[in-house]
């Protein structure tokens, strides 16, 4: 309502009308209004108390004033219902009850008095307002600036523990938990106890751009962490990083933050902690306790606002958790192999010496090449070196080998010769379990087809001169040598008549010349 009385108070005084729009808050066309209509209506200062701004309203704009009994009250429980919906606004609603009040041959409030008896209402009534937060929509999230203490009760050194907070901007209900470090595991695992203490999920995620969340912050194309990225996925929500230097993009966080350093963090202050579980027992007992504390301005508490008017509005939890993952890279070696973990897993011959991505959750190894996943295996516990391959993976003339066993080795070596037997026996029995020799044996048939048969069999009767054990590296070095050569040559030479015990003499056929008369 304009202030017709104070306006007019103002001119007596001489003010300009600049000075009386300010004073007033109004604009200054509506103090010239005023006070020509004083002037046609001969209303001057100083006005009989009886008279108040809605009866010189009434005298000064006749025609704008019309009478409250032709006037719609809007209801306001209905609008505090229908903001709740997705897309819903308070000029969708407006334009809704103006057509509808009009139908019945009333008159409409103005969009400004329909939001004003709004506002009004939601103040006094609800605890929450809707017209810029939708319950159920968002969930800002960040790490608190303040941290806790945990004591070591060995040496009594202390170690930061650092404080993650979730906040729903509708109801301002928080969730509050302590880590011991801010790496990407904590992150998501702070997330998936937030979901947990909500008992749903919310549409979109608004974090900071911290590295575990985000991997490249910009205004129009922020790149999200991949790990933050795939779990926002499980859940079936969205992630929309506040942007840079931008806190009033997550301003319930940010206050949130600053609540909780007064009514967590300090409160704990005095306190000594030698867990985590213990300092996460104590922040629960203050999380419940800052939830419930009534609002100042407003009735109920974020406790009662939650679970009132909110909860309903979170999407599902899905039926499992999030596992989860981490990702690395790597090169596809020539034995169509990646390694993880020092543990090899097997990928379609054809990406040799690709570079690949390799997702490690606890039960899976899936490596993807340009975003397409090439291959999936179970993922391997326990001593390093172990291997998996599939068959599938292999070049068809590796596939041959797939079926070989201890029997087969054996009776392959005994084809060959009695010296690669032995050796073969030897291989196969220096492991408890047979099939950790598997791959030293193929490397001795693979000898036999890159230097022939004849050659592995003079390299094993070398090796077993040295040792009753040969293994693959000595036969290997022997055949890359030459070794196995000089034992033809030694044979040969044997035959050759000697002309002392120390050396002997080649006649003239060895030489190419003739002997003579």
């Amino acid at each position: 309502m304009t202030k017709y009385r104070e306006i007019l108070r103002l001119k007596s005084q001489c003010m300009s009308n600049r000075g009386i729009a300010t004073s007033c808050q109004c604009s200054r066309n509506t103090v010239a209004d005023v006070l020509k209509k004083s002037l046609e209506m001969s209303v001057e200062w100083p006005i009989p108390d009886n008279l108040s701004d809605q009866d010189l309203h009434q005298i000064f704009f006749p025609k704008k004033s019309s009478s409250p009994s032709l006037r719609q009250m809007p209801d306001c429980e209905w609008i505090h219902k229908e903001l709740a919906k997705s897309g819903v606004t308070l000029s969708l609603l407006w334009s809704e009850y103006s057509a509808k009040t009009r139908s019945v041959g009333q008159f409409p409030f103005s969009y400004s008095q329909f939001s004003r008896h709004y506002r009004k209402f939601a103040q006094v009534t609800k605890a929450t307002m809707r017209i810029s937060r939708k319950p159920g929509e968002m969930l800002e999230v960040d790490w608190a600036g303040t941290t806790l203490s945990l004591v070591n009760d060995f040496d009594w050194s202390k170690s930061q523990v650092y404080i993650f907070v979730a906040t729903l901007p509708c109801s301002q209900y928080s969730y509050v938990e302590a880590f011991s470090n801010m790496t990407s595991e904590s992150w998501i695992t702070a997330h998936q106890n937030a979901f947990k203490y909500f008992g749903g999920v919310p549409r979109i995620l608004i974090p900071d751009n911290l590295k575990t969340g985000v991997e490249k912050a910009s205004k129009y194309d922020p790149i999200i962490n991949k790990i933050y990225q795939e779990m926002a996925e499980h859940y079936n929500t969205v992630v929309l990083p506040a942007r840079v230097r931008k806190p009033k993009d997550k301003a319930s966080a940010e206050g949130t933050v600053g609540n909780i350093t007064t009514w967590i963090i300090a409160a704990l202050r005095n306190q000594q902690f030698f867990t985590l579980i213990e300092i996460n027992k104590e922040v629960q007992v203050k999380l419940e306790e800052f939830n419930a504390r009534p609002f100042q301005k407003k009735p109920g508490s974020r406790f009662t606002a939650f679970f009132e008017e909110e909860q309903s509005f979170l999407m599902p939890l899905p039926a499992s958790p999030y596992e989860i993952a981490t990702w690395m890279k790597a090169t596809v070696q020539y034995d169509y192999h990646i390694t993880a973990d020092r543990l090899h897993y097997s990928v379609p011959h054809e990406y040799i010496k690709c570079e690949v991505h390799i997702r490690l959750s606890r039960e899976t190894v899936e490596v993807f090449y340009e975003d397409h996943r090439i291959a999936s295996h179970k993922r391997l516990h326990g001593l390093p070196g172990q291997r998996i391959t599939l068959p599938d993976h292999m070049p068809d003339n590796h596939k041959k080998y797939l079926q070989w066993d201890s029997e087969r080795f054996s009776e392959w070596a005994e084809n060959i010769g009695p010296n690669v037997l032995i050796t073969m026996h030897s291989i196969l029995g220096a492991h408890k379990v047979k099939q950790q020799g598997y791959r030293a044996a193929m490397g001795i048939v693979k000898l036999a087809d890159k230097y022939s048969i004849n050659r592995l069999e003079l390299a094993c009767i070398r090796a077993l001169t040295y040792t009753p054990s040969p293994s693959l590296k000595s036969i290997q070095t022997i055949l890359k040598t030459g070794q196995d050569k000089l034992d033809r040559i030694n044979e040969y030479d044997s035959e050759l008549p000697k002309s002392n015990e120390f050396s002997y003499t080649r006649g003239a056929d060895y030489y190419g010349g003739k002997k003579h008369d």
